[in-house]
């Protein structure tokens, strides 16, 4: 396999992550009653609409084909949390308990990306960039899960 296909193969995985996040987000909005809640999710996934673009540009550079959608996995835990918040007595605390989890897997998979030798600096400082972000979102999340419980 050549360097650039490589590079853009795991590209490609964090690309399917960030369609799922954002599909996620978008979904938490439709389970949530909050305003600002809402809002915060919409932010979240505009983010991540952002971060999916900025890959695809990567991944168009290496001379590869960006993935177009989401994962199964992802619809299946999208779907969970639908049907979570339905029989849920708190249905924002688990909306926000699942939102964290889906962001940790996230941080896991920027993380082994990270940890390849040989990136390009201008791959390294996007993926470090997006890491931070989702970072702070977990931790925003962290707290507004305190405020709902």
């Amino acid at each position: 396999m050549k360097y650039s296909e490589e590079i853009s193969n795991k590209l490609n995985e964090l690309l399917i992550k960030n369609y799922d996040a954002e599909k996620g987000y978008l979904n938490a909005i439709d389970n949530v009653d909050s305003d600002r809640l809402k809002m915060y999710f919409k932010r979240r996934a505009s983010e991540r609409s952002d971060f999916a673009k900025e890959l695809r540009l990567e991944i168009l550079r290496y001379g590869e084909i960006p993935e177009e959608t989401g994962s199964l996995k992802g619809t299946l835990h999208r779907n969970w949390m639908s049907l979570k918040s339905t029989f849920s007595s708190n249905n924002e605390e688990s909306i926000l308990e699942e939102a964290i989890r889906g962001e940790e897997a996230s941080i896991d998979v920027y993380n082994d990306l990270l940890q390849e030798r040989h990136l390009p600096p201008s791959i390294d400082s996007l993926l470090i960039k997006h890491k931070n972000a989702i970072q702070a979102a977990i931790n925003t999340e962290k707290v507004h899960e305190e405020l709902v419980s």
